[in-house]
């Protein structure tokens, strides 16, 4: 991969530091986002996951943005300065409302199309929207691979070592888990972070850039809703009922895609899958890379950016 001056390399910025100086009305939320790179170049949107924030590409939107492209990184609901815009909306975590989220976004900025690339609750975002909408998505980069909920299946027992990697989704269930995210949820974040990712090794000023987007007033509530919710145990919101009816058929995903599993995801064990695979319908190459967890971007940022370049750029 080339950066702007067509050299063989990509180079890294080390600085760690990523800035949301921008932010929009988009649907029921005052988004906040990262912005950088030519305003006329083609779009490209990194959506992060839980429990991380817009940090996360911190070294992923430099590369892109040196190679032409227009990056967008917005905090999703309940994190960083991302505000809803009414206080009586129900802080839904729910896929749907994801999805719609980064939908309103585009509309928003007056995207009509764009690269959609992000992991966890990012993700799942870009997967709603490329299997929903693909004439607004010109390709999908997806850790995790389809990542659709099917809600109507979530209380089937998996194998018990993947049911003791999700413990956290259990323990969020209680009332319990809602006061230890609230009392002291550094300490519970933090612990995610080393057991999701047990090969990375950041250290405590890395942590400490991430750990104020989490003091969001909605964080608690958004995040406790979306772990309940995915099980069937609370109502969604209204607004969304529509789409998690769509949802709930596990649409495919037609447009380009490129997927991605961390061998040494400490939450979702990696699948070799190769070529087209369950939810995917159109091209799709599907790649698991050693020596990583949970947060790829972060952990292997060059690898993500240059699979992020491969479909916004197209060969340039």
């Amino acid at each position: 991969m080339a950066q702007a001056n067509h050299s063989n390399t990509i180079q890294v910025n080390h600085s760690n530091m990523i800035q949301a100086q921008n932010s929009i009305n988009a649907g029921v939320l005052s988004i906040a986002y990262a912005e950088s790179g030519p305003a006329d170049g083609p779009v490209v949107l990194l959506m992060h996951g839980f429990p991380y924030d817009i940090h996360a590409y911190a070294e992923v939107a430099p590369i892109l943005a040196a190679r032409g492209c227009r990056v967008i990184v917005p905090y999703l609901r309940g994190y960083g300065a991302t505000r809803f815009l009414d206080s009586t909306t129900l802080r839904s975590g729910e896929q749907a409302a994801l999805g719609a989220d980064l939908l309103a976004l585009m509309d928003a900025l007056d995207i009509s199309k764009a690269t959609l690339a992000g992991y966890d609750w990012g993700g799942r975002a870009a997967c709603v929207v490329a299997a929903l909408w693909p004439d607004r998505c010109a390709g999908l980069i997806s850790f995790n691979s389809y990542n659709i909920q099917n809600i109507a299946k979530a209380l089937v027992p998996d194998i018990p070592e993947n049911e003791r990697r999700l413990w956290y989704q259990y323990f969020f269930h209680s009332e319990r888990g809602r006061a230890a995210l609230q009392q002291d949820r550094n300490a519970l974040i933090r612990f995610l972070w080393q057991t999701w990712s047990p090969t990375w090794g950041f250290d405590d000023a890395t942590f400490a850039r991430s750990a104020p987007a989490f003091e969001n007033p909605d964080f608690v509530d958004v995040v406790i809703h979306s772990y309940r919710h995915r099980f069937g145990l609370v109502a969604g919101d209204p607004a969304y009922a529509e789409i998690e009816q769509r949802l709930s058929r596990q649409p495919a995903i037609t447009v380009p895609s490129i997927t991605f599993d961390g061998a040494d995801d400490g939450v979702r064990s990696p699948s070799r899958a190769g070529g087209q695979g369950p939810g995917f319908v159109g091209p799709r190459s599907h790649r698991v890379i050693p020596g990583v967890g949970h947060n790829m971007p972060q952990e292997a940022p060059v690898v993500f950016a240059q699979a992020v370049l491969e479909l916004a750029v197209k060969g340039e």
